[in-house]
């Protein structure tokens, strides 16, 4: 076929990036490039066969999921899907059902059939722009590793507009995992194997510290095929340019495998015979599977007999990852890590629903299978990394910090008209921290990473509030709340606790139930934040109790969109689930508050929320913070800890 001409691309003239256009701050330290490196790099062109393949943040593994400014010579390809002008657009236009033909998971929302259009006005779109999360300055995006003293972010992007479509590889680079420099793209698709896509990827560094990718390309006939692509100059640390592997594809999807259900390889790890093994996601019919393969070269690969594991029903899996957690010390682990005081992770991405799964068992190195602690609450039917807006998440091993890194991709859930009109669309977490829950011995906790409570500025305490049941109380902070990170700590009313026999709410569920109007002896309670004065915008992230006649309590941690904002054309689904909650603790919750996402973790990151909001009243200086109590029957006291948040960049 004819291959699709890309211009070339000016290397960095400055490792510093001082003279690169971006919106972000100027990274930490960032005069430890040599001279040398610098003068080595300048005038270099790359070929359209030559990608600059960047990295995450350590060791090993990265998925791609997210946008970055694009950085290019010469005049643009032909984007392979466009969106018609918002003129040309009908008024109730559903959106089509973006990335399913490709082969992968649904990247569109969808509002409901026949929902007004909402007149977003420049300046509430301005509002929804992060100021401390990664996002691209524009267009559609959607891993990371640690290399020669960078983090390197790679992700999907669209140069061509707010939708999915025409994905290549961003490319960007911290100090810190929160300041963030644009780098041009790392790959583009200009080759018959990836032409139709450049996708999830995953970046291991070997045992003489050389670095490798292997990558998911859609080929000219929509085949997902595996391709490996290595630094041009491994001694640079911003790993500018990237070279793809003229044998590829190495891996196409084996007998029985469908065309378009063979995609997004794990980092790889070591054997005890000495190979490198991987993962790659895929079905069989309804079930959803894990293939493994074994390699001594990533050029040729051996397919393991039998499944690293299986789960009827779960249908396909996308953006696997299996990695080890200490059930002993508290820094992460190595990927090849495993003994008697290590449990795995399996997790996957259901296409199926668009959430990401996981489950704690054991690996056995030996026959490259898994087995789950608790088949009841195996992969994809049992716990979740986030209940929220939360998806294709990776992890990483930060060998800098011991340390695993999680990253997820939080997807837009307004209209796609919106999104073409701000221009950009997607946005990543905040990087979270990984460990084994050693008290419950059930679970994993989930943390952001020490780095970004650099941005913490002006604060506010309040303590031991009470708010008696149906009460609302304001929380003056004297600062805009657009951007802040909270802690809370709230007690409920002991005798109130004690003296009810059981309630009527056993079968509470935060989905399908009224969110926080619904009133119930023992719950809900929390915080309101991006709230007018008048309530009548407010996102609710609340704790609810219910308790049976033995005395046995349940304790939801959840989080009400239904009110979040005037505009009919956008999400407004209630979500949460349980939280564990050991004899002892108080009750307490975390939320990072950045204009349009917030991310709530309850008692310690045993459970996760991550919400996208798009309030029209409560912005700016309109918004405030209040602490609510809509139960019937037992006050609450709440004691919090309230920072205004400084941004990672200046918007432009």
């Amino acid at each position: 076929m004819q291959k699709m001409a890309f211009p070339g691309r000016h290397a960095l003239e400055d490792p510093s990036h001082s003279h690169i256009p971006s919106s972000y701050a100027p990274l930490l330290d960032s005069s430890t490039t040599s001279a040398n490196e610098t003068s080595d790099r300048q005038g270099r062109r790359r070929r359209a066969s030559v990608v600059a393949l960047p990295l995450m943040a350590v060791l090993l593994v990265v998925a791609l999921f997210s946008v970055v400014a694009l950085v290019t010579n010469g005049n643009k390809p032909t984007p392979m899907v466009s969106t018609p002008p918002e003129s040309q657009q009908p008024e109730n236009m559903i959106p089509p059902r973006r990335g399913e033909a490709e082969g992968v998971s649904l990247k569109s929302f969808r509002p409901l059939l026949g929902a007004p259009k909402y007149s977003w006005t420049n300046k509430l779109l301005a509002w929804q722009k992060t100021g401390f999360h990664f996002q691209p300055k524009k267009n559609w995006m959607n891993g990371p590793v640690f290399y020669k003293g960078w983090y390197h972010f790679f992700y999907q992007y669209n140069p061509y507009g707010a939708v999915w479509g025409n994905i290549a590889w961003g490319h960007a680079v911290s100090r810190d995992l929160i300041h963030w420099r644009h780098l041009p793209m790392a790959m583009v698709p200009d080759d018959w194997y990836d032409i139709n896509g450049v996708w999830t990827g995953s970046a291991t560094i070997l045992e003489d510290g050389r670095l490798v990718m292997l990558y998911t390309g859609s080929t000219n006939e929509s085949v997902q095929v595996q391709n490996l692509a290595y630094p041009a100059d491994p001694s640079d640390p911003l790993l500018v340019d990237w070279v793809k592997y003229p044998g590829n594809p190495v891996l196409v999807p084996p007998p029985g495998i469908g065309s378009k259900d063979f995609r997004d390889p794990t980092t790889a790890w070591l054997t005890p015979q000495g190979k490198w093994r991987f993962i790659i996601g895929s079905k069989l019919n309804k079930t959803g599977i894990s293939l493994v393969y074994d390699t001594k070269d990533f050029k040729t690969y051996e397919l393991l007999n039998g499944l690293l594991h299986s789960v009827p029903g779960t249908g396909m899996w996308e953006c696997v990852d299996i990695f080890p957690v200490s059930k002993i010390v508290e820094n992460g682990l190595d990927t090849g890590e495993n003994g008697p005081g290590v449990k795995h992770v399996v997790k996957t991405s259901l296409d199926d629903d668009k959430n990401d799964y996981y489950a704690l068992g054991t690996y056995d190195g030996e026959t490259g299978k898994w087995t789950p602690d608790d088949p009841i609450n195996d992969v994809g039917i049992g716990l979740r990394y986030d209940y929220g807006t939360f998806y294709a998440s990776k992890t990483f091993y930060d060998q800098e910090k011991k340390r695993r890194v999680l990253w997820g991709w939080i997807k837009e859930t307004d209209s796609e008209n919106a999104d073409i009109l701000k221009r950009w669309a997607s946005v990543q977490a905040i990087p979270r921290t990984i460990l084994f829950d050693k008290k419950t011995g059930k679970n994993i906790l989930q943390w952001p990473v020490e780095e970004v409570e650099r941005l913490r500025m002006s604060k506010k305490v309040f303590d031991k509030v009470e708010a008696k049941p149906g009460s609302v109380v304001p929380l003056h902070v004297g600062f805009e709340t657009s951007q802040l990170d909270i802690v809370a700590e709230f007690e409920v009313d002991k005798a109130a606790l004690e003296s009810i026999n059981g309630t009527d709410d056993t079968t509470y569920s935060c989905p399908t139930s009224h969110g926080a109007a619904h009133r119930g002896a023992l719950g809900p309670f929390g915080l309101l934040v991006h709230t007018d004065d008048h309530q009548t915008e407010q996102t609710a992230v609340y704790f609810y109790i219910s308790k049976d006649t033995q005395g046995n309590c349940k304790t939801f941690f959840c989080a009400d969109h239904s009110r979040s904002s005037e505009a009919i054309d956008v999400d407004k689904s209630i979500y949460g689930s349980t939280v564990p909650v050991l004899e002892g603790e108080k009750l307490s919750m975390r939320i990072l508050v950045d204009h349009s996402i917030v991310e709530s973790f309850g008692q310690g990151g045993r459970t996760c929320i991550t919400s996208r909001i798009y309030p029209a009243r409560a912005v700016y200086e309109n918004a405030g913070i209040f602490l609510f109590n809509n139960a019937t029957d037992a006050a609450i006291t709440a004691s919090l800890h309230i920072w205004q948040m400084s941004s990672a960049y200046a918007h432009s």
